[in-house]
């Protein structure tokens, strides 16, 4: 007889009936690495830099083969432009002193 926490099926959450998604989704890492990455233009650059490379790398599903989701390239590139700025402006190079 099946009581409270003791039912008939050991797993109702099966990966056959849910299509394995044991994390996030592939859009949402994509959506939070765009987040990420605009953020990182403000504040925090190199830190935020690679959260949004990172995320969107996962959103891409860790390979460059295939179709791609639009938000995960966003966030790829905008991830590291944000970083290389991040490490310009920590190494010095402070804009409005050069040429322009």
């Amino acid at each position: 007889m099946a009581s409270f926490g003791h039912g008939t099926r050991r797993h109702p959450r099966s990966r056959g009936r849910t299509w394995s998604r044991t994390g996030p989704d592939r859009a949402t890492l994509g959506i939070i690495g765009v987040i990420c990455a605009v953020a990182g233009f403000f504040v925090l650059g190199i830190v935020l830099g690679p959260v949004a490379i990172v995320c969107g790398w996962l959103a891409m599903g860790r390979s460059w083969a295939g179709s791609r989701p639009v938000a995960a390239v966003v966030a790829l590139v905008l991830g590291a432009i944000d970083t290389l700025l991040a490490l310009l402006w920590a190494a010095g190079a402070t804009p409005g002193y050069g040429m322009f």
